[in-house]
């Protein structure tokens, strides 16, 4: 990003560098199902743009219906509604963007074109969308995984974001015979993202990790590694679990870094305050992975409601939900940052025991370093990647928050200028192989 463009970011991102301010997200998701949600849609980005806090807008899924077609010009008008947005919008794709297009109510479309298009339509460059610029690093900056434009890593304020394209009902897993070529190769790229991710994130000392992704991967669904499972029939009726592969990869990735990780995305099932929080993640002993903590995403109005997710390092715990709704927002004059007790707001946190998201900041017990799970040192990482990028800071005498720690080696080369795809600049050696933390 040049100089400019860094500038150009405007009053509202630059706001959450300052101080102490904390930092404030907004997800909103499945609020886009027939032209008639176009207009309040655009009524509530706008709503949220007007909320100096908010310094992004993460829009989860499904910005069109499971009845619509999935024609070019449906594309092409949702995507002139979201880029509209004051706020940077990072877009993830649902099930009816793109796994529907199949069927015949959406046209009978081949959904992995349909995926292509889609590709090729919203991810253009290395930009959100939206009217204020946000860089991210998309996983197609890697060489091998040229194809998959949209998912996409950023960090802000200390906080590592990973956005995924995991869709429901069971990550577009076919149970037709043959290989399952779509799935498989994607399941392959997201194993790879996340993994990296983390490390890259414990590396440079992120405080917490944030993923996000549309579908629900049935965390009690779990499944125990069998060595020889091939030895025995199934008779079983149950359809292989299309999120076993992600299951296993956010248990890595939590056993990696170690910190806070959320994991946020949509689901069928109503919830009457908006959202479900739970620690549903088991590892392969069958014991709860104490640092990843679930938000379980259903809105009863999402045309008209949003996830507020506001974080501080100096709160204990560290995060803070609550529903807004675009009522409320059209009454509210941009505000400071939030004070030390939202409870003073107009509208209160919605209580729960999750251990690193709270609705007050009355101190709680936080989980000691002893019963993290040890980091394992790490000789398997593949090809490196593009260093990803975070919200601009203002002028300041703070180091920027992608220096990594001195007494640490990077995880990947820095490539030289104009050196693409983790090539490394003459005379310089590879020290990819060595373990993590040495």
């Amino acid at each position: 990003m040049t100089v400019a463009a860094a500038l150009a970011c405007g009053a509202a991102v630059h706001a959450h560098a300052q101080g102490n301010a904390p930092l404030s997200f907004a997800v909103i998701s499945d609020a886009l199902t027939r032209p008639a949600d176009e207009a309040p849609v655009r009524r509530m980005l706008d709503a949220i743009g007007r909320d100096g806090n908010i310094a992004f807008i993460v829009y989860d899924g499904n910005f069109k219906g499971s009845a619509e077609p999935c024609r070019d010009s449906v594309y092409q008008s949702r995507h002139d509604l979201l880029d509209a947005s004051r706020t940077p919008l990072v877009l993830l794709l649902g099930q009816h963007d793109w796994a529907d297009c199949g069927l015949a109510h959406a046209g009978a479309y081949d959904p992995v074109e349909r995926l292509d298009f889609v590709r090729q339509l919203f991810f253009i460059d290395a930009t959100a969308l939206g009217q204020t610029p946000l860089t991210l690093s998309r996983e197609s900056d890697v060489a091998r995984f040229r194809t998959f434009r949209e998912i996409v890593r950023w960090q802000a304020q200390g906080i590592a974001f990973i956005g995924l394209n995991v869709p429901s009902p069971n990550n577009h897993y076919l149970t037709a015979g043959g290989r399952n070529g779509e799935f498989e190769d994607r399941a392959v790229a997201t194993t790879f993202w996340l993994e990296h991710a983390a490390e890259s994130a414990r590396r440079s000392d992120m405080r917490a990790l944030v993923i996000l992704l549309q579908g629900d991967p049935d965390f009690s669904r779990y499944e125990k590694r069998d060595r020889f499972a091939w030895l025995r029939f199934s008779h079983s009726n149950q359809p292989r679990d299309g999120f076993l592969e992600l299951k296993r990869s956010l248990v890595k990735s939590a056993e990696l870094f170690r910190g806070p990780v959320i994991v946020i995305h949509g689901t069928d099932a109503p919830e009457p305050n908006g959202f479900h929080i739970d620690q549903p993640l088991r590892n392969d002993k069958g014991m709860v992975v104490t640092n990843l903590t679930r938000v379980a995403v259903a809105f009863g109005k999402p045309q008209s409601q949003w996830l507020e997710v506001q974080s501080d390092a100096q709160w204990r715990p560290p995060f803070r939900l609550r529903v807004r709704d675009v009522k409320e927002s059209r009454t509210r004059e941009p505000v400071a940052p939030a004070p030390e007790t939202p409870a003073q707001s107009g509208m209160p946190y919605v209580p729960y025991p999750a251990p690193y998201l709270a609705p007050y900041p009355a101190p709680q017990p936080t989980l000691p370093a002893s019963s993290m799970p040890p980091a394992m040192p790490r000789n398997d990482l593949p090809e490196s990647l593009p260093a990803p990028p975070s919200m601009p800071l203002p002028a300041s005498d703070l180091p920027p928050i992608l220096t990594p720690p001195q007494a640490r080696p990077p995880i990947y080369p820095v490539p030289a200028s104009g050196v693409q795809n983790g090539a490394l600049p003459a005379g310089k050696s590879d020290d990819r192989s060595k373990p993590a933390g040495q």
